[in-house]
């Protein structure tokens, strides 16, 4: 497209679209303690803008049944017409929306800003640290046996973090750790994300319980408020404690970085509102030395490439970043992103660097949500 430096810009139509993808083994069937699931839903955003260019963008609604687009999509419209795509950042301080909405026209707006200034998001952030984003392969619950299975295939797959799925009953979760343990050593960093399922007293049990197979770390293992809980849990135990489902924004951060809740910070675009936040979370958790991690919600490409180009560029985000991408059946994209070896290579084109293929949208197309 047209270098539009010095050009006003202008955003003309606004579209969302909810796609429902099939997921594939081994992280399909991928069982919480909640509920099993084999496909993905997400909301994919198009902001058409004059000078011909589209910003791409997207947020899941994943069991959110009954959630159609027409609502949003008028919401959006009526808000942001007129808008310059470039103001990205006064466009998060006043968009009156919930962060799930706000995030996915958030991140179309980078793409479209990247697009018009001729440079990738990263580079836009202020360059490329990482020029290959490690991910984490993630497994839900699975019995000893076949979580042994999985993890040899990842290990053979060149991943170097596995992230499982916890909390059905602590029993179970030690087994499923063993299994891992047994198959493959310590040649994968473990995390072990049970959802909140457990009581800080049951918590802290089961922590003990894993200290000798060291985990990398476990993730939300009690309820989101209150962070006491999480100081207490993190006094009882030598197995080091993320918190996810507590990180919502820069200010929820900043409180659990004051009480010292957490050694690891997991946010997610269509929680903290897109790819500023994550950034902003990025610079707290560096400034105190914790480590963050970005977060997925079985993202579809320009999701999953914002996650890229935030850590790329962000120096918080240094280990293996959550991700699920090589678990779809296909993508919504042109062209997908390509994993090797666990890796994805930051794209170096204009914007987020994927683009949304129209008959691959109308392919995967529904008109609500139907997860419960």
């Amino acid at each position: 497209g047209s270098l539009l430096t010095g050009q006003t810009m202008r955003i003309e139509d606004v579209r969302i679209t909810i796609v429902e993808i099939p997921q594939i083994e081994p992280v399909a069937p991928y069982r919480s303690h909640v509920r099993t699931s084999s496909t993905t839903c997400s909301a994919i955003v198009e902001l058409c803008c004059d000078h011909g260019l589209v910003g791409w963008g997207e947020f899941n609604v994943n069991f959110l049944p009954g959630t159609t687009a027409g609502p949003m999509q008028q919401q959006a419209r009526d808000f942001l017409v007129g808008w310059d795509p470039r103001d990205v950042e006064v466009f998060a301080q006043r968009c009156p929306f919930e962060n799930r909405l706000k995030s996915g026209l958030e991140i179309a707006m980078w793409d479209a800003a990247g697009k018009s200034a001729g440079l990738s998001v990263a580079r836009l952030l202020g360059g490329i640290l990482r020029p290959e984003i490690e991910l984490a392969a993630c497994m839900g619950i699975q019995t000893y046996e076949r979580a042994g299975e999985i993890a040899r295939w990842y290990v053979g797959q060149g991943y170097t973090t596995l992230k499982t799925k916890a909390g059905a009953n602590a029993e179970e979760d030690l087994e499923m750790v063993r299994g891992v343990r047994d198959a493959v050593g310590d040649r994968l960093q473990l995390r072990i994300d049970p959802n909140r399922a457990y009581s800080p007293q049951q918590a802290a049990e089961l922590a003990r319980q894993m200290e000798p197979y060291q985990l990398q770390y476990f993730e939300q293992p009690i309820m989101a408020e209150p962070l006491a809980d999480a100081v207490w849990l993190r006094q009882q135990t030598r197995t080091p404690l993320a918190l996810n489902e507590s990180v919502i924004d820069p200010p929820s951060v900043w409180e659990i970085l004051r009480l010292d809740a957490a050694e690891f910070i997991l946010p997610d675009t269509h929680i903290a509102g897109g790819i500023g936040p994550c950034r902003k979370i990025g610079e707290l958790g560096a400034a105190a030395g914790v480590p963050c991690i970005m977060h997925c919600g079985h993202d579809l490409g320009p999701k999953t490439a914002a996650m890229v180009h935030v850590a790329a560029a962000c120096e918080a985000y240094s280990l293996a970043n959550d991700s699920t991408y090589y678990g779809l059946a296909e993508d919504i994209t042109v062209r997908p992103l390509v994993i090797e070896r666990g890796r994805i290579r930051v794209p170096e084109t204009p914007g987020l660097g994927v683009e949304g293929d129209p008959e691959k949208i109308r392919k995967y197309a529904v008109d609500a949500v139907t997860q419960a």
